[in-house]
């Protein structure tokens, strides 16, 4: 592949009057479109965790209910882990493979919005409480199906490997500015000992 067309799949710019190479990032779209979606869905994850940590909160203080405090809890623990998964980290996909899969997360999900919406009060005394279990629980539900589904079309797959692309990519663009960061060092070299 000639030296242009090479370092326009890199995303870079052909070489200046002064001999080096400017280079500049593209981003993928659809990666980012991926990044907005998890960050949507964390944001859904922590608003359902506030909501059955007050909810939890609220059946201890009262003490009516013991069992959906406990209910709550886990909620709140699973809900935490759906935040995890969000951020991709190595370490929590290494323990948890199936959430590395997005049909797992968005089970995972789907199963955090039913227990956020578990066991409403129908008495009318909270309702703002409840509002905000619809809300949340509705949301996450949303994004849990959005992942279900995407999971079944194999985005999920598509997305790393676009992640693994953009990775060679950039590991690429950083060897071509040092190899051109050596060359300039080099012929700094040349001028001062021809000098």
């Amino acid at each position: 592949m000639p030296r242009n067309e090479e370092e326009e799949s890199l995303g870079r710019t052909s070489p200046t009057t002064s001999g080096t190479v400017r280079l500049r990032v593209r981003t993928d779209p659809f990666l980012l479109v991926c990044r907005g979606f998890s960050v949507i869905t964390s944001l859904t994850a922590i608003l359902c965790i506030a909501v059955n940590l007050m909810s939890a909160i609220r059946s201890f203080e009262e003490g009516s209910d013991i069992f959906d405090g406990i209910f709550r809890c886990y909620a709140v623990v699973i809900a935490f882990f759906v935040v995890l998964a969000e951020t991709e980290w190595g370490f929590i996909l290494k323990l948890w493979k199936v959430l590395e899969y997005w049909v797992g997360r968005g089970m995972l999900q789907i199963f955090v919005a039913v227990m956020t919406r578990a066991f409403p009060d129908y008495t009318g005394v909270r309702k703002a409480l409840v509002l905000l279990q619809n809300i949340s629980s509705y949301m996450l539900l949303a994004c849990g199906a959005v992942y279900l589904v995407s999971g079944l079309l194999c985005m999920g797959h598509l997305k790393r490997v676009r992640q693994q692309q953009e990775i060679t990519r950039d590991q690429a663009v950083k060897d071509l500015e040092e190899l051109e960061r050596r060359r300039e060092e080099l012929e700094q070299l040349l001028v001062a000992e021809r000098a």
